[in-house]
């Protein structure tokens, strides 16, 4: 997402070295990681740190944020899951799970591919044009990340929202009002539906564990 903040911590080098080091144990051509979890809990800066770090093991790794992909626009997005009960329409569905498939055929086929890009600050949706060729190793991250086919290594970070509150203020991304937080339960419930599929887990001190 342009102009998305990271706020990179120790916490999250530490576990993106461990991340890193299961890759290189079970590396193989065109490696898909997906990293899963809860508004404010790392996923962007995890995903980010991985990329670079396996730079310095000569393989070209990139960060795709699944938060591109919803099928509401971001400045329509807040009314439609209010007018269509946030409960209701809140999780998995939102995603467009074709054109996420379409940009991981892409990467595993060593194409050009054309996919969506929010700007932060405009909130529109602008198109990001990338060539997969030379491309070894694909970062995704998102709320329901670790739910698209063909991942390699699943990460999921236990932390709920209710410990990620100060995060979610720091990024600034949406008021926080009860909309907001309803909106957060739901997404709980729909991110907390994909746990068994973890490979690895952040664990609540923020240390990677084995599922």
């Amino acid at each position: 997402m342009l102009e998305d903040v990271l706020l990179i911590e120790d916490k999250h080098r530490k576990v993106a070295a461990g991340i890193v080091e299961e890759v290189l144990k079970n590396k193989k051509d065109k490696f898909i990681v997906a990293i899963s979890g809860e508004s404010g809990s790392g996923k962007s800066e995890i995903s980010h740190v991985v990329a670079k770090e396996m730079r310095k093991h000569g393989i070209f790794a990139k960060p795709i944020h699944l938060d591109n992909f919803f099928k509401t626009l971001p400045l329509e997005r807040r009314e439609w899951r209010f007018k269509n009960g946030i409960a209701n329409v809140v999780g998995l569905n939102e995603i467009d799970w074709e054109a996420v498939h379409k940009t991981v055929d892409d990467f595993k086929n060593s194409r050009k591919s054309t996919m969506p890009c929010v700007d932060l600050v405009t909130e529109h949706v602008d198109s990001l044009t990338t060539d997969f060729n030379g491309i070894d190793m694909l970062v995704l991250d998102g709320l329901y990340a670790v739910n698209t086919p063909g991942i390699d290594l699943h990460v999921f970070i236990e932390l709920t929202y209710h410990e990620t509150k100060k995060a979610q203020v720091s990024r600034g991304k949406e008021a926080t009002d009860d909309q907001r937080m309803q909106t957060l339960e739901a997404e709980h419930k729909a991110v907390q539906s994909l746990r068994s599929k973890a490979d690895l887990f952040i664990n609540m001190e923020y240390q990677l564990v084995k599922a």
